[in-house]
């Protein structure tokens, strides 16, 4: 082969991987990222926020089974959402869209020291978790839906003029992946945002959850991991799991028996799992309160027990601390 040739068939090879290169980023490129979940036109935090990522593949947390039976290895899973009532109020915590014309009212905090300040573009009527004479947490959820802003307080009561106070508040930019200041907490004791967490008809409806739900136990630990911001308790023992602390049904559990709404549910928390965001009654996971729910047909989710469970390290996820998005 002479030199002319053997240089030709280098270059014409050169382009050949130039070109195929070019072609394969294209391929690459033109590959779209998964949908986030979606409130009308807001995506409820990008794709890759920690809330939307799956967890399939992290390892188990070396104290998984410690925490399982913390919280009650032989407790069912529980519902703390339906289509019935107690005490004359829908059972779950609503949420409330408002447009970028809503009038903004002043807020009055009691912890106002990790309260986002007012005002809030909270209507006189809107939804208050366990109706308007509720005694419980009161969580109101607004989202201003022309910015995707959302807005979150508890122990939340409407003032005659108009105004607000309640116990904390915070407002989360759907499109950021901005977490709370360090130490801060929210209308939730995790320092975390309430409304990703919760379980939509819409959504079972439609056949996927596609994010992280919410739940509470008993005692936490005097400790919070990322993406949490806060802790609630006075206990240092280390079987108690931290605030932010992710769990995962387990994927050998065998979930083809039960109805497919349920089946939903269940692969969401296979896919997805659940965070400890606050104190309160083992393993209720929370959604919002909706008349198509079937509630004979959710109460199966109390034959699933603790120990199916098992809590993940995902600290792997984490490229900021101070952010929720997640590493590629």
């Amino acid at each position: 082969m002479s030199l002319k040739s053997l240089w030709f068939g280098v270059f014409a090879l050169a382009l050949f991987c130039q070109e195929a290169g070019a072609g394969f980023e294209r391929a690459v490129t033109a590959v779209p990222a998964p949908r986030p979940p979606m409130i009308g036109n807001c995506a409820v935090f990008p794709a890759d926020n920690v809330w939307n990522t799956p967890i399939t593949d992290l390892p188990v947390d070396p104290m998984s089974d410690a925490y399982v039976q913390s919280i009650g290895a032989n407790t069912g899973l529980h519902p703390d959402f339906g289509a019935a009532f107690w005490q004359g109020a829908p059972i779950g915590i609503p949420y409330n869209v408002v447009p970028g014309t809503q009038p903004l009212v002043p807020m009055r905090f009691l912890y106002a020291d990790e309260s986002d300040p007012g005002p809030y573009p909270f209507p006189r009527n809107a939804r208050i978790e366990g109706g308007p004479s509720s005694d419980g947490d009161r969580h109101v959820l607004v989202i201003e839906e022309d910015n995707c802003i959302l807005y979150e307080t508890w122990s939340s009561y409407p003032r005659p003029n108009g105004s607000w106070r309640a116990g904390s508040g915070a407002i989360f930019d759907l499109n950021s992946h901005a977490l709370r200041p360090a130490g801060w907490t929210s209308a939730d004791a995790a320092g975390l945002p309430i409304l990703p967490g919760l379980a939509r008809y819409e959504e079972v409806a439609a056949g996927a959850i596609n994010h992280a739900l919410r739940f509470t136990i008993p005692e936490t630990r005097r400790e919070y991991i990322w993406p949490a911001r806060h802790y609630a308790s006075d206990s240092n023992d280390p079987t108690l799991p931290p605030m932010g602390q992710r769990f995962r049904l387990k994927a050998d559990f065998d979930i083809s028996g039960y109805p497919a709404d349920v089946q939903v549910i269940l692969t969401a928390l296979k896919t997805y799992g659940m965070f400890v965001s606050d104190n309160g009654s083992s393993w209720y996971i929370t959604g919002i309160p909706d008349p198509r729910w079937n509630d004979e047909t959710l109460h199966e989710l109390s034959s699933v027990l603790g120990f199916n469970f098992e809590a993940v390290d995902e600290s792997s996820l984490m490229l900021d601390p101070d952010s929720g998005q997640v590493a590629p």
